[in-house]
């Protein structure tokens, strides 16, 4: 086992150093943020100062080594808008956005097994069809669309819940987690479901019925076992995309976690927030894909030993 996760460590280095680059190239695409940051009053001495003090006027890979020297260090300077540690203004921003989507996929995952379950139990039963018509309907509503919708009806028209923030409690985590929530548990409860249709349709099923097994013990202690290796390379997927959909979300609910710090570290220019960030959500991501893995490595020995010739 540690030497599969081990080859999944090296394997995933080389796709974060491409992250790394990349974010340091985008971000100065952006623009020069002397202009945001200073009048148009400014002088040319001005200008040149604040771009010196800043290391703007460095030359590109003399500013890409020092990005990478403060990688290693894990220090990207300070906010220009806050002039606080952008280290710190990500660390604190993440924990909300992990929060979020650590909710969601819990809860995902929760209602795909059990409607999964559910439908396959009685194939193309009026049960399997209704469930089937509205997991494909929640996995191919837009984000954007059902949170903009949600807001519409739940907070302006209805008036039962805050619009943004979280100043109104648990009652701020329903409209976010349900706009995070739709699409994986749409797309879940389709592969638990087919899944489980060819578990329960194994040999190895048939003699555990043979042997007396009750249905909850069939289904949930034979059939779900192996259907879960497929559903749990899927739900890995997913959680992934949860971390960057969350960045949608937090924008539209002013939700206070790293998706909304990148949306103005991007419309302010701020480098070193920008990257902080990035680099946080790519190390996160970099992190669930190999406790993925490793958890389709323990249900799979085929996995985690491959074949040898």
């Amino acid at each position: 086992m540690f030497s599969f996760v081990r080859r999944r460590m090296y394997t995933s280095a080389l796709p974060l150093i491409i992250v790394l680059l990349g974010v340091f190239l985008l971000a100065r695409l952006t623009g020069d943020p002397t202009n945001l940051y200073l009048p148009e009053s400014a002088t040319p001495d001005q200008r040149a100062e604040f771009a010196a003090a800043n290391g703007f006027n460095d030359p590109l890979i003399t500013q890409l080594i020092d990005y990478f020297k403060g990688v290693i260090h894990l220090d990207f300077g300070t906010s220009l808008r806050t002039g606080q540690s952008a280290s710190e203004m990500a660390l604190r921003a993440f924990p909300a956005t992990l929060q979020l989507a650590v909710t969601t996929m819990l809860l995902a995952i929760v209602g795909a097994v059990i409607i999964g379950c559910w439908a396959a139990y009685r194939p193309n039963s009026l049960a399997d069809r209704f469930s089937s018509l509205l997991s494909m309907t929640a996995a191919s509503i837009p984000d954007f669309w059902f949170a903009i919708t949600g807001v519409w009806l739940f907070a302006v028209l209805l008036g039962v819940l805050p619009t943004s923030g979280t100043d109104a409690g648990m009652l701020s985590w329903i409209l976010p987690i349900a706009t995070l929530m739709i699409r994986p548990l749409g797309v879940l409860t389709q592969v638990v479901r087919g899944a489980m249709v060819s578990a329960l349709s194994a040999p190895y099923v048939r003699l555990a019925r043979s042997k007396g097994a009750g249905d909850f013990r069939v289904v949930t202690h034979h059939a779900l076992r192996n259907a879960a290796a497929p559903a749990l390379t899927v739900a890995g997927d997913l959680a992934v995309g949860l971390i960057n959909g969350a960045v949608v979300v937090e924008a539209i609910f002013g939700w206070p976690g790293i998706g909304k710090l990148m949306i103005d570290a991007i419309l302010q220019r701020d480098f070193a927030v920008l990257q902080a960030a990035v680099l946080l959500t790519a190390v996160s991501i970099f992190l669930l894909n190999i406790i993925i893995d490793a958890c389709y490595a323990l249900l799979d020995a085929r996995v985690r030993e491959p074949a040898r010739i």
